[in-house]
């Protein structure tokens, strides 16, 4: 048989086909019809060992976008929808990529799990005798289409679908815009005073590879947050919620705030940043901890500035007596300003209560951070374990924090300036600086200096601080001398009286 002839037959079985198909739609009633497709396709089901799972873009009575369907949708974007021919555009609101590419209508791609292959087909049907429809184009409907073995069923369907949906969203999260929200108050409709959250983009570039601290340190806070992100299942064990708290204490300029900025774009999370001064009080408190979301950092900065709380907490426990001893009740422009913000304060208990107390479980997948220059002076039962689970010091910039730092902002390390970083680890041994001080420092000024240049502007720095350390350490040492000096004069002086004296 030629190739033409093949061609030919096939033709003319094609053009049956299609005159048997058009003699059906024209002569059969629409009911018969219909049973007619209905039993060969559960004969072709019958016949066929696969499955097929149907995934609607609209569900809950057509009023609201499915879940499972965006989960899918992104899943296959960020996988499969690789190989696929033909590819849409989409522009999605705060993301990192604005532009995201998925798998166009009726295209069709494969994905491979634990060595079982499956189908994803993208379906779209028009509803020609729709009057009216809850869905954004209102004569279409979309929908997924998972095919596989039948022999696998219980596989795709205990583990595959739900490993897709997971990943789906952990890509969301992952590809989102981050959210820094910071909270204010509104008048409302009758002038009373309410909280709430406002938001701007949050596009800190602080990652643990950048920060300045010891290596050791960092990588335990880096396991210690992976440990957390996955401990849904632990916490959910052993009763408590699923939250943590860190208290990130230093001198000024040591990277707390960056420290959060890292965890923040390490974990993915939103950063909630708490002003305690401007929540009226605790009910408002708890309204505002109510509308932060799962997946998200609290930080109260300075909490041994933000508010009093020691104080109130002394003062409750000692009573109304004790103020009346007290000497700020004697000044009167005080005490003006006390009853004018007598309302707007937050109570020790309150805030406990918050961070630790039942309504602490009311967002899961949080981490809480205070951050002090001054830990001693914060009351224990704020940053008892339980509260503030792990305590980090950032304490002042040591040698391996600096060679970070030359990374950073020289693109050096010690095989370039051997000599020089030798100099500048002898000089961290011996002076405290901070972090802060040393990126000043070694911060190109101009386009002509070069990486020695700001090496050597370090050193200066350095030994002009240890000069200024040695000065103020010969005073000290000084002064402490005239003291014991004149303690012994006072003391022989007193000794001569009381010999002289007559009895």
């Amino acid at each position: 048989m030629g190739f033409e002839e093949m061609w030919s037959k096939i033709g003319s079985i094609m053009a049956t086909i299609m005159f048997m198909y058009a003699m059906f739609e024209k002569f059969f009633p629409p009911h018969l019809r219909m049973n007619v497709q209905k039993y060969t396709h559960k004969l072709a089901s019958f016949l066929s060992p696969y499955i097929q799972i149907t995934f609607p873009e609209f569900a809950g009575e057509r009023l609201k976008r499915s879940e499972a369907f965006t989960a899918i949708q992104t899943y296959l974007s960020a996988t499969s929808s690789l190989s696929a021919k033909r590819l849409k555009a989409e522009v999605v609101k705060d993301s990192q990529t604005p532009v995201v590419l998925s798998m166009d209508d009726s295209e069709e791609v494969s994905d491979e799990f634990k060595g079982v292959k499956v189908w994803w087909l993208l379906n779209k049907t028009t509803l020609k005798t729709q009057s009216f429809s809850f869905y954004p184009a209102s004569d279409e409907k979309r929908y997924y289409t998972l095919s596989f073995h039948n022999r696998y069923r219980d596989l795709i369907a205990h583990s595959y679908i739900p490993h897709v949906l997971e990943e789906g969203k952990a890509i969301k999260i992952k590809n989102r815009q981050l959210k820094l929200y910071t909270n204010n108050c509104s008048t409302g409709w009758y002038g009373w005073n309410r909280a709430k959250w406002s938001n701007v983009t949050f596009e800190h570039p602080a990652r643990f590879e950048t920060l300045a601290m010891e290596p050791n340190k960092k990588e335990e806070i880096i396991n210690d947050l992976i440990k957390f992100k996955k401990g849904k299942e632990y916490y959910t064990k052993i009763g408590k919620a699923w939250k943590r708290g860190y208290l990130l204490y230093g001198p000024p300029g040591t990277g707390k705030s960056t420290m959060i900025a890292a965890m923040a774009n390490f974990l993915y999370y939103d950063v909630y940043d708490l002003e305690l001064t401007s929540v009226k009080d605790n009910t408002q408190l708890r309204t505002l901890l109510i509308e932060t979301s799962s997946k998200s950092i609290l930080v109260i900065e300075d909490i041994d500035c933000s508010l009093d709380l020691t104080g109130k907490r002394r003062n409750k426990r000692n009573g109304k007596g004790n103020q009346d001893n007290d000497e700020s009740n004697k000044d009167p422009v005080k005490n003006a300003e006390e009853e004018e913000n007598k309302d707007s304060k937050v109570t020790l208990s309150g805030l406990l209560n918050c961070i630790d107390g039942i309504w602490s479980a009311c967002a899961g997948e949080r981490i809480i951070v205070f951050t002090t220059n001054f830990v001693d002076k914060l009351d224990p039962a704020l940053i008892r374990s339980g509260r503030m689970d792990k305590h980090i010091e950032l304490s002042y910039c040591c040698f391996e924090a600096f060679k970070v730092l030359a990374t950073n902002y020289l693109d050096i390390d010690d095989h370039h300036h051997h000599h020089l970083f030798s100099i500048v680890e002898r000089l961290l041994g011996e002076v405290n600086v901070t972090p802060a001080d040393v990126a000043e420092k070694i911060m190109p000024k101009s386009n002509s200096d070069d990486s020695e240049i700001c090496l050597k502007n370090l050193i200066e720095f350095l030994e002009s601080a240890k000069k200024k350390k040695e000065e103020e350490d010969e005073e000290e040492s000084r002064l402490k001398e005239e003291k014991e000096r004149e303690n012994g004069e006072l003391k022989n002086n007193n000794g001569v009286k009381e010999n002289g004296f007559i009895h």
